[in-house]
């Protein structure tokens, strides 16, 4: 049917904006990691109608640690959604403190990216840690009511550009 305004008028013209593809990955394998980034299993591939198009991506990632905790957003071999560098801190899209071994804290983030691409398209999340972390599960990990195990998720919008 046609597009229609807030006052039930017919609008004509649009074409940006529009969403042409959602991908979503739902990822329940547990992992751990040590201090050196590393990828992990939320990786989602997406094949870019235009160059013009944008691609929004959503994370909601579940993460245990020790201490610190670190993620990226990463185009194919690209950090796309990072903090200014500053002295020896961190560069992150988003970190917690976890602050106990047996919790899991979720950490979420949203990006629209411009890849200017047409080819198979590559986003996934990198992971960190001041001393260990872990993904999907507590750093303590025991067999225990009280220490969850969690799923976490990538989803890639295709937005007409």
């Amino acid at each position: 049917g046609a597009t229609l305004d807030v006052k039930g008028a017919t609008v004509s013209g649009l074409s940006a904006g529009k969403v042409l593809q959602v991908l979503s990955l739902s990822y329940n394998t547990t992992e751990t990691w040590l201090t050196t980034w590393v990828d992990t299993g939320l990786t989602i591939d997406i094949t870019p109608a235009a160059t013009a198009n944008k691609v929004l991506v959503m994370i909601t990632a579940y993460f245990g640690g020790n201490s610190d905790v670190y993620f990226r957003i990463v185009r194919d071999s690209t950090d796309i959604s990072q903090a200014a560098a500053a002295s020896a801190r961190q560069v992150t899209t988003g970190a917690n403190v976890a602050g106990d071994v047996n919790a899991i804290c979720p950490m979420s983030a949203i990006f629209l990216d411009s890849p200017s691409a047409t080819s198979a398209t590559t986003y996934k999340v990198m992971v960190s840690a001041e001393t260990a972390g872990s993904l999907n599960r507590s750093n303590g990990d025991g067999d225990y009511a009280d220490r969850p195990r969690s799923n976490s998720t990538i989803t890639v919008m295709e937005i007409e550009g």
